[in-house]
C-alpha cells in the first residue's frame, strides 16, 4: 500500500475517534467521514489500475 494513502487513512481514523470524544468537535467527525471517503476512491483506483 502506498505511503500516502496509509497516512491519509491513519488520519481519518484519528479524526473520527477525536470528533467522538468531544461534541465541540463534531465538524472533525464531517472530516474523517471525507477523507475516509478519498482514502476509499484512491485505493479503488489503484487496485483497479493494477488488474487492467
Amino acid at each position: 500500500m502506498n505511503i500516502a494513502l496509509l497516512i491519509i487513512i491513519v488520519v481519518a481514523i484519528v479524526l473520527a475517534i477525536v470528533s467522538g470524544l468531544g461534541s465541540g468537535l463534531e465538524f472533525l467527525l464531517w472530516v474523517a467521514i471525507i477523507v475516509g471517503v478519498i482514502a476509499l476512491i484512491a485505493f479503488l483506483m489503484r487496485v483497479l489500475r493494477k488488474n487492467t
